[in-house]
């Protein structure tokens, strides 16, 4: 019996209710992914996290995963969030590397080819929105949530709402996940010791289905949470060991 090799990266998605998004972004990854397919050796895998749509993209996912190997579903009983889609995603990927993407077509996924080349140097390379094609609302609530959040954790991170990131798998191990911490991921990282980095990716706008944050719950749930993750950042273990004690298992039979 043969064995396939793990993939070399996870894409792990949310979706919540993006019915005209899936089928496009699929053909867009699987292009862009399998070209490097062969340079890395190994096969990659895409792990869409259905969380509770109602717009028929549950039906349609299961249909795009039927006939495209390199996907695979996973389905909430109901929807639980953004953050709890990708620990859910992060716990089933299989690749040693593990990249993130919003399902609504506003990033090009070939714009992972930027991020990738820093992955040896960093732990964690984040997409920074040169351009944000939002409307003025959500660019002025996010640049409030920046201000907030660079001025209480001092993450250095410019935009840590871009989707676009490329994690080492023993970041995702790593870092504690409550709800709406993926806002965070960077800061997070960064409190366990991971080297982050940015660069700038594409953004586009919107063309099919609805933004699911507002002014509401980016900006002032940002601000709650904001609390807790200083709390975390000052809670947060932070020693080294100075001297390696010998190995049990080494030590030779009594």
């Amino acid at each position: 019996m043969t064995h396939s090799p793990p993939p070399w990266l996870s894409m792990v998605i949310p979706i919540k209710d993006e019915r005209d998004n899936l089928q496009p972004l699929t053909t867009q990854l699987t292009k862009v992914l399998g070209s490097l397919e062969q340079s890395h050796g190994a096969p990659f895998e895409i792990v869409y996290v259905d969380d509770g749509s109602t717009d028929g993209s549950s039906n349609l996912l299961d249909e795009i995963g039927s006939r495209t190997p390199e996907v695979r579903v996973l389905h909430f009983d109901r929807n639980h969030g953004q953050t709890a889609a990708f620990a859910a995603g992060f716990r089933h990927a299989r690749g040693e590397l593990i990249a993130t993407l919003d399902g609504d077509l506003q990033y090009d996924p070939a714009d992972i080819t930027l991020l990738l080349p820093l992955i040896t140097e960093y732990d964690l390379v984040c997409g920074r929105r040169r351009q944000r094609l939002d409307t003025l609302i959500r660019r002025f609530s996010s640049r409030l949530a920046y201000l907030a959040r660079n001025a209480v954790l001092h993450d250095g991170i410019h935009d840590s709402g871009c989707s676009l990131k490329v994690f080492r798998r023993a970041v995702v191990e790593r870092i504690p996940l409550f709800q709406n911490m993926h806002r965070f991921f960077p800061a997070l990282a960064r409190m366990h010791g991971f080297s982050v980095t940015e660069v700038p990716v594409q953004h586009f706008p919107r063309v099919h289905g609805r933004s699911k944050y507002g002014v509401g719950n980016r900006l002032f749930a940002g601000l709650y949470d904001l609390v807790a993750v200083r709390w975390m950042q000052k809670r947060c273990f932070h020693y080294t060991i100075v001297n390696e004690p010998d190995d049990p298992s080494d030590a030779p039979p009594k």
